[in-house]
């Protein structure tokens, strides 16, 4: 699954236009890695994400593409 569309289902971002400008503007990276939008997300990723000064760390429990909103916290893990 695309990284933009996981950070959506997963309710990490509220809306996938927005997960794809973080994205673009090298606000999240995989694996210590800047991620383009488009990058495959794999079980045992490690999600990172800054918003100003607040930093949210991730690993990727399960990749799903439809989860309910009570579902959708178990995909991750915060780290």
């Amino acid at each position: 699954m695309r990284l933009d569309k996981y950070l959506k289902v997963s309710r990490l971002i509220k809306r996938r236009t927005v997960a794809n400008e973080a994205c673009d503007h090298e606000h999240v990276t995989v694996n210590g890695r800047p991620a383009k939008a488009a990058y495959e997300v794999k079980l045992g990723d490690l999600v990172e994400m800054r918003f100003g000064q607040r930093l949210v760390r991730v690993e990727v429990l399960s990749v799903q593409e439809h989860a309910a909103k009570a579902d959708a916290a178990a995909m991750y893990r915060e780290v």
